[in-house]
């Protein structure tokens, strides 16, 4: 096929040519553009959505030039560099090159060589000695190129492909690869004489596009740019899958705080909602990514579709289900702390179609072929439109296909964001590219890099190549030498002896050259991104409790309390790499709000979101609808939402209006809210400035909690909040303000050593080893505490640059406050009763910690709840009310101290008597003679103060009262009673408002009161007064008194609210306190079931119920058959066990031996097995390779037999067979489909045939068959290592048997421990499962706290548990229980220790065979194995010792214990002590030498 010359593939190859025309119809426009562009050599900028054939457009011209020119393999150099910012790109565009160079050049065998971290060094070192055509790497192999003996096989370099340049070009990562290109440039000038590689750069769509171009070539070249102008065509769409976001559940009757079965919602959440919505969508296309925006969220979501997809469908119970059909899995989790490795199985399994749906972190934005992705499904805004669309332009990965994506919100504000970027993105106006300007610490990389390749650098021609840089463009002479200064060792060394020089400036010379060790340095800590690590929390006795992100470390003192998991601590010491905690039960946990990689929300959108609200406020829900993509739910909540914000401020925050609105919560605290639209960038630095001049100016401390949507500020202390025209700050003050507020914050410090670290000033490794992360901050505050004294330390200004430009909004606040100075933007004041919907939303992400997820257990949060403010608790629970929460008993604690009622408050003298009446007003004279302590008669101390004229009786309502004769022209004015005669002109004075001060005291001296009930003490309508009060702010109305009526709403004085959710929370913080050792004695049977069920009901499923948690469990077969299962069953048949094993559904495996006749054996459902994995054996396991040992396991390796068999089979001694195949059972190597054999006599089998054969005085070959079946030789036995192999085509994973034991543990213990693995011997303790036990913290399965005290500091526990536990409180009112000494819900021995007793001769032990009676949550007695010898474990005239001799007396006439013939009690003989005639009194028998008690 011939091509005209104005064809985009005329100026390529024949052979290139027709490879094209063979594979594709025609050049996509993005093609048709490059291939003309780059072929005359310029710079080119390639722009194009994705699937539009970009990659191929960039190459194939070099690839052409490759096949044409082809170079000696004796003088090869790699011509071709292809540059990735993602390692996983990389791998995809090796695998993809591969389809052309078939194409064009199979003869010519252009090589293909992948360089990046992952490489392994005999690949490294091949590609020196055979240097590739194409090189495939990231921008950190690049630089470690240049900087290594590599270099020397980059200086024929003719063309350089950057590759989702876009996503570097706004970070430091992207100035580091600027610099990375210019050394690139110097080499191959150097060597070939020639200007430097032709650039190909391939991005998104950006705005502005000749930002990106700029960043790519820097400011003296010139770029070409190809923009396709081509836009995917979008299918998007907002759901909202309720009728209302504030009421998602409307009609429940559960409790508000209450999680619902989702697992981390309140009853308020929208969570339930969403599911079936995603699973809905999942099932209707083939290939689904799920996008959320945090590591929690992914995880969380793919458990709950998993769990929701294996739910029976509609109308067909769970019994009725297959209970034991394979889980069907349907979404994995993929994110950034995933391992490589696990991410990329992750991607191919959605790839082949194993899955349908990953649900993803930004993880999987960027450009990876992820296949025929069908839809993407956002799940909350996805917080900018570049973002956005990377994220739905997954779907339709093809030249032409539409994306389609569907957006969840998940409150109203973030469904106002959605609108939004919904919109843009379909506009296509994506926020500005800004690259960071002049980051010294890159620089300073950089130049130790450049010095240590080339042995010697001009420093003239250093500063040329690096402002030849966009990053570096404006970096003055002045800026360079400083760093230079501070590289050389200009600084004080001697304070701080880790700042070595690490290059020498020869200033005469002009010269820079590297110091030994340079090269090492600059190649073991490559690179941009930094170390970021956690520190881990301990007890004081080193118990870990977990870890704390190292930025919260940082804002941490001690003294402060913080939330890990559903508990509280208090930080005692921050070490170098620990935090020392101890408890704080109920103090409210703080929550750090500076993320330091949450980027907020960019300018230009927020300024687009406040223009939409201004507008769409006043729009029809139909026009929303067809202009913004929002379904008809998505609308209707929308335009409440801005309705109810505009009626509560009278106008809605926006592009052109600021709004500050001020409140008093109903705690009686003032807020001060800046609702602005602008983003977290702008309102970080406001808020830090603000914080300061509250303090300075108003001598109040106040937390300025800053989001996207504004600022609220807390002050507690103010009589009455600033003004609005306190939040504008002078824009000329505003830089100063914000960097004195900086330099003392966490984010700063952090900052400061990740700059360190980059500038090589603490370097993060040295050759060989790592510095280890607490050497690094250490090193950092030195540095930092010294560089201080020095202003133009790069460092330290690279700090402020980074945290000024950006982290925080400088230019864009100082742009804002420009304009409300100068009134081109307004600011509106509004006082509101409650907070507006607007300022409600700014905490939504803090209260989620509390609230919305659930994790927490009910006492933690309700005190939560109570330690958040009255305003936002209504939005909480949909409801004004706090009945739930105020403590019945704590308000009875209150009132009597207000009324003088209580011990410490009441009177007993005249003058305090006086006092009462001054502060509770009238008081009847049985009220007064409450009102004084015991032995003190109130008339007297009266009719004194009377006498005195201090006390005067007036007739009020109908009653004579005693009343503070000061209070007399009051009760006159406001009553119309007649004062007595004779009072001071001064009590009789008017007093103007008088009603309304009786009441103000009526209700400081009152806890909630109804209207009723002063209208009845005083016989007047006290309501004008009360509403007066309201107004003023002095009385807050609600649903507030415990086991009030509903709907009724009581009155209550703001401080007396305040000191009831103190004292409520006081009383929940007793509750919260973890539980004494002892509640675990009684929490434990009752959790599992002892003696739960009646005999009624009993049968194989419950039996198979109650196995499920048992599994893995070694325990002897007769503590199993005998007290364990019949204990939780309720009634216990063997024959049912022996249908369970004889149908194949239940397996037994030995665990070891006990002696020659005995073992431990643990039992599992057949299909639970591959997981739970092999029992523990204790002890040694004796050698088994004796012949009849492996002769027995050869016969059983060809396939199952009976023991018949065996005896046929094996020319071995029958005595012997039984041997070798118990030997192998209590081993854990052989088992039998049978139960029976585990109960056989003790005789062998062997013996049994002998000595019947002697009787009968013949052989007995036949007449030996007519018995019955014997126990031990009935069933067939097996090996069990099949038994534990993973299924076919199932990989083994051992982090899937880590998390399948972790959770079969908690479903056994409800609450576990590192004592209670211990015990139970799992390989590798408790930190075996540990990341496997936080992993189920993560995803809402189980909770981290400290329940139980003086246990280990990391405790998990299922929901449940942790409210049964504390349900059980009071462990010395329990009645006895008698456990087998190795019941699992026996904890002594193995969580708990045993208790010590004075000169004891034998510690108690968990023996199989032994007993336990525990009484008061403590082991009284300890019956030994073969009931001989009894131990008591409490002093003698304890009082529980009778209770549990009757309760072990009627266990064993029950038949628990078959006889208990008693010789000993501690030690002695029982017989003539007063053991006896205790024993007797329980229906003990005495014989000679023992007592005896029998089933």
């Amino acid at each position: 096929m011939a091509h005209s010359p104005s064809s985009p593939l005329s100026s390529f190859t024949p052979v290139v040519r027709d490879w094209f025309t063979r594979a594709f119809d025609a050049p996509t426009e993005a093609q048709a553009q490059a291939w003309p562009a780059i072929a005359t050599g310029e710079h080119v900028l390639i722009s194009a959505p994705t699937g539009s054939g970009k990659t191929l457009a960039a190459f194939l011209w070099a690839l052409d030039r490759l096949a044409a020119t082809p170079q000696p393999d004796n003088a090869r150099r790699t011509r071709l560099i292809y540059v990735s910012p993602l390692k996983a790109l990389s791998y995809d565009i090796e695998r993809n090159l591969r389809a052309p160079l078939k194409g064009i050049a199979p003869e010519r065998g252009i090589s293909v060589a992948l360089r990046t971290g992952d490489t392994p060094q005999r690949e490294r070192a091949a590609m020196l000695r055979n240097p590739p055509d194409v090189l495939i790497t990231t921008p950190e192999s690049l630089y470690l190129m240049l900087t290594s003996r590599a270099r020397e096989i980059l200086t024929g370099a003719e063309w350089l492909i950057l590759d989702e340049i876009h996503a570097v070009a706004g970070t430091k990562r992207g100035a580091h690869m600027a610099l990375t290109l210019e050394r690139l440039d110097a080499l191959v000038g150097e060597h070939e004489g020639r200007a430097g590689v032709q650039r190909i750069g391939l991005s998104a769509t950006q705005n502005p596009l000749e930002e990106v171009g700029r960043f790519m070539v820097g400011p003296k070249r010139r770029c070409r740019i190809v923009d396709t102008g081509v836009r995917k065509p979008l299918d998007l769409k907002i759901h909202v899958p309720v009728e209302s976001m504030v009421e998602p559940e409307q009609g429940t009757d559960a409790d508000p705080l209450d999680p619902v079965p989702g697992g981390e919602a309140t009853r308020r959440s929208i969570w339930p909602a969403i599911y079936p919505e995603l699973l809905r969508l999942v099932r209707e296309h083939r290939s689904t990514i799920v996008f959320v925006n945090n590591r929690r969220s992914a995880e969380r979501l793919a458990l709950r579709l998993n769990e929701l997809a294996n739910e029976p469908p509609e109308g067909e119970d769970a019994e009725g289900a297959d209970a034991r059909k394979p889980v069907m899995e349907i979404a994995r989790a993929h994110h950034g702390s995933l391992a490589r490795e696990e991410r990329l199985i992750v991607e191919e399994q959605l790839k082949a179609g194993a899955i349908p749906c990953i649900v993803a972190t930004s993880s999987l934005e960027l450009g990876i072929d992820m296949g025929a992705v069908d839809l993407v499904l956002q799940v909350e805004s996805p917080k900018s439109v570049a973002a956005g669309l990377q994220r739905i332009g997954r779907a339709g990965h093809n030249v032409g296909d539409t994306s389609k994506g569907r957006i969840f919100p998940k409150f109203r504000a973030d469904l106002l964001e959605c609108a939004v970027v919904a919109q843009r993105m379909r506009e296509g106006a994506i926020e500005p590219t800004v690259v960071p300007r002049n980051p010294l610490d890159v620089l300073a990389q950089q130049i130790v890099a450049m010095a240590a390749a080339e042995e010697e650098l001009n420093v003239d021609e250093l500063y040329a190549r690096v402002v030849r840089t966009h990053s570096y463009a404006e970096l003055g002479r002045q800026q360079l030498e400083n760093v230079l200064d501070m590289l050389d060792g200009r600084y004080p060394s001697s304070e701080f002896a880790e700042l070595r020089p690490r290059i020498v400036w020869d200033r005469i010379a002009g010269v820079v050259r590297p110091r030994r060790g340079a090269r090492q340095l600059a190649v073991t800590n490559a690179g941009t991104i930094p170390d970021r690590g956690l520190f881990m929390v301990t007890l004081p006795d080193g118990r870990r409790v977990g870890e704390l992100d190292e930025e919260m470390v940082y804002e941490a003192r001690p003294g402060q309390t913080f939330l890990l998991g559903a508990s509280s601590w208090r930080i005692e010491e921050i070490g170098r790499d620990r935090v020392i905690v101890t408890p704080a039960p109920g103090a409210p946990g703080a929550v750090p709000f500076w993320r330091g990689d949450g980027i907020g929300r960019p300018k230009e959108l927020g300024e687009a979101i406040g223009a939409f609200s201004r507008w769409a406020v006043d729009q029809p829900a139909e026009a929303l609808e067809q202009s913004h993509d929002l379904d008809p739910k998505a609308a209707r909540n929308l335009l409440d939402f801005l309705r109810e914000q505009q009626e509560a401020t009278r106008v809605i925050p926006s592009d052109r209006t600021i709004v500050v609105e001020r409140f008093r919560d109903e705690i009686g605290d003032w807020r001060l809210c800046i609702l602005s639209p602008y983003g977290g960038r702008i309102h970080a630095a406001w808020g830090l400035a603000l914080s300061a001049k509250i303090r300075d100016e108003l001598g109040l401390e106040a937390d300025a909690i800053w989001s996207d949507d504004g600022i609220i500020v807390h002050l507690p202390d103010a009589d009455e909040p600033p003004g609005a025209e306190f939040a504008l700050i002078e824009p000329d003050a505003l830089e100063d303000a914000v960097v004195a507020e900086l330099s003392s914050s966490a984010l700063f410090g952090a900052r400061f050593r990740e700059n360190a670290g980059r500038a090589l000033l603490i370097p993060r490794a040295y050759p060989g080893k790592r510095t280890p992360l607490w050497q690094q901050r250490l090193k950092a505050q030195t540095l930092l505490e010294v560089a201080k004294r020095y202003g133009e330390f790069p460092i330290i200004l690279e700090t402020y640059r980074e945290c000024l430009r950006d982290v925080l909004d400088l230019p864009g606040l100082r742009e804002l406050l420009t304009q409300l100075q100068r009134r081109e933007i307004s600011m509106v004041e509004v006082e509101t009763p409650t907070a507006s919907p607007f300022a409600s939303s700014l905490l939504f992400d803090y209260v989620a910690t509390y609230m919305y997820e659930g994790d927490t257990p009910n006492a933690e949060r309700r005190a939560a709840a109570l330690s958040l403010d009255r305003d936002l608790l209504r939005e909480l629970l949909g409801q004004e009310e706090l009945r739930d929460l105020i403590d019945a008993d704590a308000l009875d604690q209150v009132e009597d101290d207000l009324q003088h009622r209580s011990e410490r408050t009441r009177a007993s003298t005249r003058d305090e008597l006086h006092d009462v009446l001054r502060r509770v007003g009238d008081l009847t004279a049985v009220e007064a003679s409450q009102r004084v302590v015991a032995g003190v008669d109130a008339g007297p101390l009266l009719e004194q103060l009377a006498a005195e004229r201090r006390a005067v009786l007036l007739r009020i309502g109908g009653e004579q009262r005693w009343v503070d004769a000061a209070d007399a022209g009051m009760y006159r004015d406001a009553l119309g009673v007649v004062p007595p005669g004779g009072l001071p002109e001064a009590f009789l004075a008017d007093v103007p408002d008088a009603l309304v001060r009786l009441l103000r005291r009526y209700a400081q001296t009152h806890g909630p009161f109804t209207t009723d009930e002063p209208r009845i003490r005083f016989g007047l309508d006290p309501s004008p007064a009360l509403r007066a009060l309201e107004r003023d702010g002095e009385l807050v109305r609600g649903e507030l008194r415990p086991g009030g009526v509903s709907g009724t709403r009581e009155w209550c004085d703001a401080d007396v609210l305040r000191r009831l959710r103190r004292a409520s929370l006081a009383v929940l913080r007793r509750e919260i306190e973890p539980a004494d050792q002892r509640a675990l004695a009684t929490f434990l049977p009752s959790w599992q079931g002892v003696d739960k069920h009646p005999p009624s009901g009993a049968g194989i499923d419950r039996l198979r119920e109650q196995l499920v948690p048992l599994q893995g469990l070694a325990l002897t077969p007769a503590t199993w058959e005998t007290d364990v299962l019949p204990r939780r069953v309720g009634a216990y048949s063997a024959t049912w066990m022996d249908q369970l094993c004889a149908s194949g559904e239940l397996v037994w495996i030995g665990a070891g031996a006990l002696g020659r006749t005995n073992g431990k054996v643990a039992l599992y459902f057949r299909d639970d097995a591959p997981l739970v994995g092999p029992p523990p054996i204790a002890g040694r396991t004796p050698a088994l390779d004796l012949p009849e040992h492996v002769a027995v396991r050869e016969r059983l390796a060809q396939g199952s037999c009976f023991f018949t068999d065996l005896l046929v089979d094996l020319s071995t001694q029958p005595e012997q067979i039984q041997e070798a195949l118990w030997d192998l059972a209590w081993a854990g190597e052989v088992t039998n489909d049978a139960f029976a054999p585990l109960r056989a006599p003790r005789l062998t089998l062997a013996r049994a045939q002998r000595r019947a054969a002697m009787r009968a005085g013949r052989p007995g070959r036949f007449s030996s068959r007519r018995g019955a079946g014997r126990a031990e030789v009935q069933g067939r036995w097996s090996l069990t290592e099949p038994l534990f192999r993973p299924a076919p085509g199932q990989p083994s994973d051992p982090s899937a048997k880590r998390r399948a034991l972790a959770e079969l543990l908690l479903e056994r213990y409800g609450l576990l421990t590192r004592e209670l693995v211990l015990a139970e011997g799992v390989p590798g303790g408790f930190s075996g499962i540990y990341s496997e036990l936080s992993q189920l913290e993560t995803i809402g399965v189980a909770r981290r706290g400290y329940f139980v005290e003086g246990l280990g500091g990391a405790q998990f526990a299922l929901p449940g548990a942790v409210e049964r536990l504390r349900a059980q409180r009071a462990p010395e009112e329990s009645s006895p229980i008698v456990l087998a000494a190795t019941d699992p819900a026996q904890p002594f021995g193995a969580a708990l220790p045993w208790p010590k007793r004075e000169g004891e001769s034998r510690r108690p032990a968990r023996a199989p065979g032994a007993t336990v009676v525990i009484a008061g949550a403590a082991p009284v007695l300890y019956l030994e194995r073969g009931g001989k010898a009894l131990q008591v474990l409490v002093a003698e005239d304890d009082p529980r010792i009778m209770a549990s001799l009757l309760a072990l007396a009627d266990h064993t006439r029950a038949g628990r214990i078959r006889r208990i013939a008693l010789e000993k009690v501690n030690g002695e003989s029982v017989m003539g002590t007063p053991w006896e005639a205790m024993l007797g009194e329980v229906g003990f028998s005495a014989g000679p030498r023992r007592l005896t008690l029998t089933a």
